[in-house]
């Protein structure tokens, strides 16, 4: 089955917010479904959350959970590569990539409509918090920040704590992103109250908003939800236009799968009216390379 192939104009995207799986097989078997169905629904880009195949294992510090990792290529991206050539779409996948001995990512993988791999990514900026603790399990990439092409237009992506640096949704954007996709997998502890958790939660969806004007591109985030070992995720996937607009947002507790239809050749018409990249002081950011003042 093939869907509507890329015109230059509008793009339909989908994002899987769901729940953890019991097993990787289970996983496979869900997102299988859920690949068929948004294909179906007209789907040409389809997202995963954050390490999808999985449980958020990064609760706590265990040295059995570096069994979950897998190699790039390998078993679990020839199975999504394969459900891409299947339904002629894009899947964007986030994976526990073991790349060596003793050395593992946090990695996206682009997956074209012919089931080609076109791009990998490795999750640069790293947590280290309580419920959070990702610096135990993965080195930080080696970049660059960048785009691919793909069947339905040039896409980017960066993954969950990258989302709260502007430099990464810049230079993926510089980089010719119409759409840059953020899977994640973010939420509050439940001691925490419900309070705290909304203001995070805002905060969260504000400085993506700003990422899509500020770089009068599409932005896509698609998170998990439930409670995993004592974090509550906020599911809330979203996708936002260049005026920092949601043209789809999902649920806060439920799974689903959100449908946004991308305007390329609006965001082409916005830019010309907002030429941000047109007016940026290239000779005036040299302090950025700093890592705080002088």
């Amino acid at each position: 089955m093939m869907t509507k192939r890329y015109d230059g104009g509008s793009v339909r995207v989908a994002l899987i917010q769901d729940t953890a799986p019991a097993s990787i097989q289970e996983a496979r078997e869900r997102l299988a479904e859920r690949v068929r169905e948004a294909a179906a629904n007209g789907a040409q880009i389809i997202c995963m959350q954050e390490l999808f195949q999985t449980e958020y294992f990064c609760w706590k510090q265990d040295p059995d959970f570096f069994n979950l990792a897998e190699p790039i290529p390998g078993e679990g991206t020839e199975f999504y590569a394969a459900l891409a050539k299947r339904y002629g779409v894009v899947i964007v996948g986030s994976f526990f990539e073991k790349r060596a001995p003793g050395l593992h990512h946090n990695t996206a993988v682009i997956f074209d409509a012919d089931g080609s791999t076109v791009g990998i990514y490795r999750k640069m900026h790293i947590p280290q918090d309580p419920g959070f603790e990702e610096k135990f399990y993965f080195a930080p990439g080696d970049g660059p920040f960048r785009a691919w092409d793909t069947a339905f237009g040039r896409i980017g992506a960066v993954i969950c704590w990258d989302q709260w640096y502007p430099e990464s949704a810049r230079l993926t954007a510089l980089d010719g992103a119409s759409i840059i996709f953020c899977p994640t997998a973010i939420g509050t502890i439940e001691s925490e109250p419900d309070d705290l958790m909304l203001k995070q939660r805002h905060a969260w969806l504000t400085v993506q908003h700003g990422h899509a004007v500020a770089n009068g591109c599409f932005f896509a985030a698609v998170n998990r939800v439930g409670t995993e070992h004592g974090t509550r995720f906020w599911g809330s996937s979203f996708v936002s236009d260049f005026y920092g607009e949601d043209i789809a947002a999902g649920s806060m507790d439920k799974p689903g799968i959100v449908y946004a239809d991308c305007d390329l050749k609006a965001m082409e018409e916005h830019r010309r009216m907002w030429p941000f990249f047109r007016d940026r002081r290239i000779d005036a950011y040299g302090p950025i390379l700093k890592r705080f003042g002088e």
